[in-house]
């Protein structure tokens, strides 16, 4: 009779222990300032009440000191994030702004653009290799050369209205480019504002600190400083998602912190030029 080897006993090689993986390792955030921030699910495209053929660009932004803002249609990037419309007859539009929460902006009548005469595949992607987009949103402040760059594109939405559907949005600051991304579980853009919630800011795990730390790469913020160092030594999985953890970065708020803009993880972009 020959039995199956996991029902002998003593006889085949011993199993080998498992692997032990190192704990992914915790990193403190380097803060960004972002002076002008543009709400990106507000950005729509609207018609001109005057000129019923041409579109005009309408948000809502934060910004903590004055600056502009220019609206680029089909624009290539180049050197330090400058645009040049690939479309010499089409020129950009840019609007001087004085800073505040919550600002609305609205593209003046008689600048928009005809979108008719493009075609809608040309709309709905970018070209020449991911650096022109059909729209581009430059907020910049006017104090420095920070800006963030939004760069969208236009869908048809039931075969009549055009949608906004913004791509990714880049921090130009200190001669570095970030490519932004939103974390999933920070408190709201005051913090104040949520004294009514307090359990929206509690750790996960103790329910009792404030959650500070962010999983990487799911991008959900839901520990304090200390779960998250004996997390890391327990599991390589986030509490949330229960996807691997590659890394965990912790910001440490000060007060009035993000006092305007919503919070982002900033990721330095390896393949744009930065200046030197």
């Amino acid at each position: 009779l020959i039995r199956p080897m996991s029902q002998t006993s003593g006889q085949g090689p011993p199993s080998a222990p498992p692997l032990q993986l190192p704990p992914p390792p915790l990193q403190r955030a380097k803060l960004i300032t972002n002076d002008v921030n543009v709400h990106k699910d507000t950005i729509r495209l609207q018609l001109d009440e005057f000129y019923p053929d041409c579109h005009l660009v309408s948000f809502t932004f934060d910004a903590s000191v004055n600056g502009s803002i220019t609206i680029f249609y089909f624009a290539e990037e180049g050197d330090e994030c400058k645009f040049t419309p690939i479309h010499p007859e089409i020129n950009p539009v840019k609007i001087q702004f004085r800073k505040g929460p919550g600002l609305k902006f609205c593209q003046p009548s008689g600048t928009g653009i005809d979108l008719g005469f493009f075609d809608i595949d040309e709309l709905s992607k970018a070209s020449l290799g991911g650096f022109v987009y059909p729209l581009v949103i430059l907020a910049q402040s006017s104090t420095n050369n920070n800006a963030q760059i939004t760069q969208a594109v236009l869908e048809k939405k039931n075969g009549k209205i055009f949608h906004v559907k913004v791509i990714k949005q880049i921090l130009w600051a200190g001669g570095v480019c970030y490519e932004l991304h939103d974390i999933y579980g920070g408190s709201g853009t005051n913090r104040a504002s949520v004294s009514d919630a307090e359990s929206e800011n509690e750790c996960i795990i103790c329910f009792a600190e404030d959650k500070n730390t962010v999983v990487l790469p799911c991008r959900h913020m839901c520990m304090c400083g200390e779960c998250a160092k004996d997390l890391r030594l327990k599991s390589n999985k986030c509490p949330i998602c229960r996807q691997p953890i590659q890394e965990l970065m912790e910001i440490n708020f000060t007060k009035g912190f993000i006092a305007f803009s919503t919070l982002v993880f900033a990721q330095i972009v390896k393949t744009l030029r930065t200046s030197y």
